[in-house]
């Protein structure tokens, strides 16, 4: 007797083969929109970790964002000023293919463009303050995704929302 395949059985292989590829594909292309997730991932975990930070060391942080650097510092707070050089923790910013061409594209803080934690862990309105701060948010976009970081007052509990998709940027 001998042992092999059929020509049935090879072509069902050859079928279920082209089928998997036909579902693997797509989902290959859609690498940036995981980039671009990651991009948010990465702001949600960073406001995260400097809020913790704050009640860990019983001290101020804050983090100042750059949206036409597409960057941002976070900071120990040491007194009534914020200097992002001086006092800097770590810095992240967006580059390239890393995060999927992402970009910061609005930021409001109290009306600006710095999230301040107190030593408790509560979003204030100044360093060193005790004023609670309002809701406050980022937005992060990337091809066809927009989405929008959330640090409510008082508690700065951080939720995301994903947004309608961007307007096309002019000349893409």
């Amino acid at each position: 007797m001998r042992s092999g395949y059929t020509l049935i059985e090879v072509l069902v292989l050859v079928v279920i083969l082209g089928i998997a590829a036909a579902m693997i594909v797509p989902n290959m292309r859609s690498t940036d929109v995981l980039r671009v997730q990651a991009a948010v991932r990465t702001v949600v975990s960073d406001i995260t970790v400097a809020q913790s930070d704050a009640v860990a060391y019983q001290q101020g942080r804050a983090i100042v964002f750059f949206p036409s650097d597409n960057r941002y510092v976070t900071v120990e707070v040491r007194g009534a000023q914020i200097d992002p050089s001086l006092d800097r923790l770590w810095e992240t910013q967006f580059r390239g293919g890393e995060f999927g061409d992402s970009r910061i594209s609005g930021v409001d803080f109290a009306g600006g463009t710095t999230l301040i934690f107190d030593e408790l862990g509560a979003p204030v309105t100044a360093p060193g303050g005790t004023t609670p701060a309002p809701t406050g948010s980022v937005t992060i976009e990337g091809g066809t995704q927009a989405f929008r970081v959330d640090v409510e007052g008082y508690t700065g509990r951080v939720t995301v929302t994903r947004l309608d998709p961007p307007p096309p940027v002019p000349g893409s």
